[in-house]
């Protein structure tokens, strides 16, 4: 375990490797679990101010489930989340040539948004634990849908950090990345 300030960082994030591989998987992580995605309190607020320029690039399903359920719901163990359709597909999730990708990304893609995405999503499969005085990522693959994104980091030989730099330093700054990047490299030295 390595702490950076005040976030704990399990083993597995640096020596698992991981590599997403949406040609065998099909964005499933959008799909599976007992609730949508997790948001921060912020981020429940900027989908409300971004739904009108996101909405074209949601299903008609999606759009009508929004309208029941709003741009966001709270849930009793994680907070604000997404809402789904039918406890499946996240609403803000669509079809693209048999895979779900992300509405709220390409609207981000094509220029209508500043918002990427949720941060949750942008670091999966890394979990993020909040407690009083610090936060715990850990390295949480849904173990057979994310099967096959081990098996692509193993042959290319990326670890779950590197997958995910870009999400980790928009999630905690490039000083953090450097640190773990450091650490990384210290820990695989020869004794």
């Amino acid at each position: 375990m390595l702490a950076i300030d005040k976030v704990l960082i399990s083993d597995e994030i640096l020596e698992e490797m991981f590599v997403c591989d949406l040609s065998r998987c099909h964005g499933g992580c959008c799909v599976e679990g007992d609730a949508g995605a997790p948001l921060t309190k912020e981020e429940a607020l900027t989908l409300e101010e971004i739904y009108d320029r996101v909405k074209p690039y949601l299903s008609e399903a999606s759009q009508r489930e929004i309208a029941r359920q709003g741009k966001f719901v709270q849930n009793g163990q994680t907070g604000y989340v997404t809402p789904t359709v039918g406890n499946e597909m996240c609403v803000y999730g669509r079809l693209e040539g048999g895979i779900v990708k992300c509405g709220i990304e390409k609207a981000w893609q094509d220029g209508q948004i500043a918002f990427k995405k949720p941060i949750s999503c942008h670091l999966y499969p890394i979990r993020v634990q909040q407690y009083d005085s610090y936060e715990a990522m850990n390295f949480e693959p849904c173990e057979q849908l994310c099967r096959p994104a081990c098996i692509l980091g193993n042959r290319l030989q990326v670890p779950v950090y590197r997958f995910l730099k870009e999400a980790i330093i928009r999630g905690y700054g490039q000083e953090f990345y450097e640190a773990l990047e450091e650490y990384d490299q210290w820990r695989q030295r020869p004794a």
